[in-house]
């Protein structure tokens, strides 16, 4: 077993590895990654996360057929998109062949790690106005995977510390009925992601993304982010 990372370390070199060896992974190992992920935090605490890691070939082999089925809308999405401006030819390129490769061999992953969530609306009192209740209700869908997405980066950080690979997809939901199926999901629970794991075939190094400044601003959008140095002060 690797020796554990730092967690920036981790942070900055865990990229998304979508190609990955069948060999089958430890027990151990899968127990550390879902530990892991049930760290993380969640609305009110209530931790209405399921977990549900997909060892047995045939129920891959279903999800990896479900999966599939939405490759063709997915390519057909992102080509008429077109390469990001931040990306050369060669890594918009790379990153087309390593999702169209998911899309046909997802079921081949010797893990497929399902986060998923209750759904269950909670009762709102008298006591709050009834304006904030449709409110509270009509972003519910929005501000729910801030419940279930913080475990899915620690999953991802768990396998990088581990030497495993892995990516955070979420084109399951054009077939979500039925992978919802294939594992006996009840209706009230939703799956968040789809996650191959596996000992990858690419490697975990730096990440490359847009220079800070164009991602982030200072006290107010458009104000971009500059570093102070130290003797500036506030």
């Amino acid at each position: 077993m690797p020796s554990e990372l730092d967690v920036l370390e981790a942070i900055h070199t865990a990229r998304m590895l979508r190609v990955l060896k069948p060999d089958p992974i430890p027990d151990e190992l899968i127990q550390r990654i879902l530990e892991a992920a049930i760290c993380a935090p969640s609305a009110g605490n209530a931790q209405q996360w399921i977990f549900i890691a997909v060892e047995d070939a045939a129920q891959r082999r279903r999800l990896g057929e479900s999966y599939r089925k939405a490759s063709a809308s997915v390519r057909a999405f992102y080509l008429a998109q077109g390469r990001p401006a931040h990306m050369t030819e060669a890594e918009f390129g790379r990153f087309m062949k390593s999702g169209i490769h998911l899309h046909e061999h997802m079921g081949e992953a010797p893990v497929i790690l399902l986060p998923c969530l209750r759904m269950d609306p909670r009762a709102l009192p008298d006591s709050i106005p009834p304006e904030t209740q449709a409110a509270m209700r009509a972003t519910f869908m929005r501000v729910a995977g801030a419940s279930v997405y913080p475990a899915v980066q620690n999953v991802i950080l768990a396998c990088r510390a581990l030497g495993l690979g892995t990516c955070l997809t979420t084109n399951h939901v054009l077939v979500e009925d039925e992978v919802r199926a294939i594992v006996g999901l009840p209706d009230n629970c939703g799956v968040f992601a789809m996650m191959p794991i596996g000992y990858p075939v690419g490697r975990y190094g730096p990440l490359r993304r847009k220079p800070l400044r164009a991602v982030a601003c200072r006290d107010r959008f458009g104000t971009a982010w500059e570093t102070r140095s130290s003797d500036q002060g506030p």
